[in-house]
């Protein structure tokens, strides 16, 4: 606990943290006081006048500096002039008035003064309903303006800053919340003011505009109506919004969220997703998301929705829709005969509740329960993860945070913002990857290894030196590990190196250390705590077997996985979407999305997180868990498919690192500061409040105190590469074109091309210049591709964006022709 000082706000003596700004002090006590360029989140800058007040001190005898007491208390002299309260700090003994005569009368200054040049617009800014300077006017504006109307500054009002965020000059109030949001926290500077005086205007400086992963946080936190989505604009009414708490699907962070939906006519009166929203979890997310959580969520609506069973039969594989029981026992039946020939195939896509029941019913009948996945190593998150009392929103001197072949900008851009945060808050980081990335700039130590080195690398963690001794000696350790130039079993052998490294310091089985994979799906780490491992060959593993496929689509993602399944002797596949593998299907079951039921994910920090349904399902659709419990009835075997609560507690009472968690559990809720809610939006923004979860740790097996088994790494070695070719290594792309994003039409120009990138020497070896278009073959893949000149890749490498119609699943001999 920080050092308390005693203060008197409004004749209410209360107690708060020395250092805390009066504004936030208030805000504990319950005592609201009105801002606009405040943000708990941000750094105070007074830029509004907005909070004037007035304050208080005890005087101080010049000569003793001790405190002058009159009539048995500290004499308070007051300023002259009004003060900033987002400004001024709380002392012991202070005084504040924000109610006074005076303080009411320079708020009611700021507003008007504010509103000189401001459009009279409301009746259709989306603002409207959820906006700060709509409800302060109420609260402390004039009944008449005493400007003249001719005089009020006209601007544009539709300004594109990038193709996802918009711009109302008129709207504009100058708070630089924006601004400060992209320097302080998102740390990408690429918007800023230009001009000056009554000219000053929002600006972008970035090409592309406004080039950040974060920029739809802005109009979260944009007190007034200038930032606005191209997604949400003028869609709808704030008022006319439902709203649900959900999770986000994207990636491993498990951003918190919350769907507003309404009913609407072009939908056929249905109820269709608005927008999402942040919804606020300081150990996960805090109040903030990327915007591919944000925009990303229109796969839910595709018209590639499956909506009713099918099957092929037949010579002619004619499709033929049936009922749900026709269709599972058809798979049943199959599944039945394939005896040990039997695999189950299910990505982090799927629920716990789901990926619980699959695996039950690959065990129960002898089947494999492999995991979709490029990542290796998820058996040792689950011995010396992370668990109960994490949290990399607390990290600071004293933590140590290591994070290893991943770009985590690009992968899991939340963990990104709070690596760089902890970072500054005087967590030693080290960054070890073959090439630059963004977080770079925060790190103590920055590590470049050639690809295939990665190991030798991490053992340097646990020998004597600099590097080894800002790991060794930390009084916390975290390493997080990813998958850039690596395969299955590659990222499996880091992993390996990591979790000796931890283990041999002492850096498991407590809070704040220990291991985290950032896997490419939301529940990867759930699939792993159920028992799915992915396969280093997974073309071999599914060649003439019976193949259960759930959440994933191999023939459109690998020619060679395509081709394994044609010679399969049978395949289910149970998916939302339409896509590649169904059309070679023997069975087609339509599963619904998250955003129709409920469910929980684990995060990548093992953070078991509910759901909850938003819309109504589409067509004939049923939960995942629900189906499989359908085929498992047709194979004479009874699982629980009543919901997905009773899924949960069969799943908690066999797991150990579930044992005794509920959904009520999951569900519970505290205080969390800053105080964020929707009944004062000019404080903290639009962010929703967290009143349905804010999930709980599975325990790790180190933490259980079992023996903690970790195999030797085994180093892998990267193929011969001779002159006259390149080395293709994998990496990971933010946008690319997965059945989830490639939906969301606002993100096409941010998938992009396909691209493969190279430094300008290599470039130049090769006789290719930047945008080039060129064909590209490793490994049996062969592709077109453009040219991206990129000067911090290292000489003969290729980096190959996987998801981007070139499969590549570790590094590869590569030739490269115009």
């Amino acid at each position: 606990m920080s050092k308390q000082v005693t203060l008197t706000i409004d004749g209410k003596q209360i107690t708060a943290p020395e250092g805390a700004l009066i504004v936030d002090a208030a805000k504990m006590a319950g005592i609201d006081i009105p801002v606009f360029c405040h943000h708990p989140k941000l750094e105070p800058v007074g830029m509004c006048r907005m909070c004037l007040v007035e304050i208080g001190r005890p005087m101080r005898d010049r000569a003793t500096g001790q405190i002058v007491m009159e009539n048995g208390a500290p004499k308070i002299q007051f300023m002259p002039k009004l003060e900033t309260s987002c400004t001024n700090r709380v002392e012991e003994g202070l005084v504040v008035l924000t109610q006074s005569e005076k303080a009411n009368a320079g708020q009611k200054s700021t507003v008007e003064f504010l509103l000189t040049s401001h459009p009279l617009d409301c009746p259709v800014c989306d603002k409207g309903g959820e906006c700060p300077l709509q409800n302060l006017t109420m609260a402390h504006g004039s009944s008449q303006s005493r400007f003249i109307y001719d005089e009020k500054l006209h601007l544009e009002k539709q300004v594109p800053l990038s193709e996802l965020i918009y711009l109302d000059r008129e709207r504009c109030i100058q708070c630089a919340r924006c601004i400060r949001f992209q320097d302080e926290v998102a740390g990408d500077s690429v918007i800023g003011f230009d001009e000056r005086g009554r000219s000053t205007q929002i600006v972008s400086f970035s090409e592309p505009g406004f080039d950040s992963v974060f920029s739809g946080n802005t109009t979260d936190i944009c007190p007034v109506g200038a930032l606005t989505t191209a997604d949400f604009r003028f869609g709808a009414r704030p008022w006319e919004l439902d709203a649900q708490a959900s999770v986000c699907s994207q990636c491993p962070v498990g951003c918190n969220t919350t769907l507003n939906t309404r009913r609407e006519a072009k939908a056929g009166g249905n109820i269709v997703i608005k927008r999402v929203m942040p919804r606020q979890n300081e150990e996960v997310n805090e109040i903030w998301l990327c915007d591919k959580g944000r925009f990303a969520y229109h796969y839910t609506e595709s018209k590639k929705r499956l909506t009713k069973p099918l099957t092929r039969t037949g010579k002619d594989r004619k499709v033929n829709r049936v009922s749900w029981e026709a269709a599972t026992k058809l798979a049943g039946e199959n599944f039945l005969k394939a005896k040990k020939n039997f695999v189950v195939l299910a990505s982090g896509r799927l629920a716990n509740e789901d990926l619980f029941n699959l695996k039950t019913l690959a065990d129960q009948f002898g089947g494999k329960a492999v995991l979709y996945s490029h990542i290796g190593g998820g058996e040792l998150t689950a011995q010396v993860g992370v668990s109960a009392g994490t949290n990399l929103g607390v990290l600071g001197s004293g933590s140590t945070i290591v994070v290893v072949a991943s770009n985590l900008y690009e992968e899991a851009p939340i963990w990104y913002l709070r690596v760089k945060q902890a970072a500054e808050r005087g967590a030693t980081l080290i960054v070890m990857n073959p090439r630059e990335t963004k977080l770079d700039k925060y790190a103590s130590f920055v590590e470049r290894y050639d690809y295939g080195q990665e190991i030798k690398s991490v053992q340097e963690l646990t020998k004597k030196g600099k590097l080894g001794d800002a790991f060794m000696k930390a009084q916390n350790a975290i390493i997080i590990y990813g998958s850039e130039g690596l395969g299955v079993a590659g990222s499996a052998s880091l992993a390996t190196a990591c979790a000796k490294a931890l283990n041999e310091t002492e850096h498991v089985g407590k809070a704040n250390n220990g291991l985290i994979g950032v896997w490419e799906r939301a529940n990867d780490q759930g699939a792993w705590e159920m028992g799915f491992k992915p396969e280093d060959d997974l073309a071999a593993a599914l060649k003439g077997k019976v193949v259960y496929i759930a959440g994933a689509d191999p023939v459109g993602d690998d020619p060679k996985l395509a081709k394994a399944l044609e010679s399969a002797d049978f395949v289910v596949v149970q998916d939302i979407l339409e896509n590649a593998t169904t059309e070679i299907a023997d069975v087609v079951l339509p599963a619904q999305t998250h955003v129709e039921r409920e469910g929980t994910f684990t995060s990548g920090e093992r953070r078991v997180q509910r759901f909850y349904p938003a819309v109504a399902v589409v067509g004939d659709a049923r939960a995942d868990y629900a189906i499989t419990a359908q085929i498992a009835k047709h194979m004479n075997f009874i699982m629980q498919s009543a919901n997905a609560n009773i899924v949960f507690e069969i799943l908690a009472e066999t797991l150990k690192p579930f044992e005794g968690l509920t959904y009520e559990k999951l569900s519970n809720v505290r205080v969390q500061l800053p105080m964020i809610g929707r009944g004062d939006m000019y404080y903290g923004g639009t962010t929703y409040e967290n009143t349905h979860g804010l999930g709980v740790h599975l325990s790790a097996g180190a933490t259980r105190g079992e023996t903690v088994r970790i195999p030797r790494a085994q180093k892998e070695a990267l193929p011969k590469v001779k002159d006259t070719d390149l080395l293709a290594v994998p990496v990971s792309k933010l946008y690319h074109r997965g059945a989830t994003i490639e939906s969301a039409q606002l993100l096409n120009q941010r998938i992009g091309k396909t691209t493969v990138s190279m430094n300008f020497d290599t470039a130049e070896q090769w006789g290719v210049v930047e945008g080039a278009q060129v064909k590209v073959s490793f490994d049996g893949v062969s592709g077109e591709a453009k040219v991206k000149i990129d000067e911090t890749v290292s000489a003969g490498v290729m980096l190959v964006p996987r998801g981007m119609g070139l499969a590549i699943r570790e590094p590869a001999v590569a030739k490269v022709k115009l």
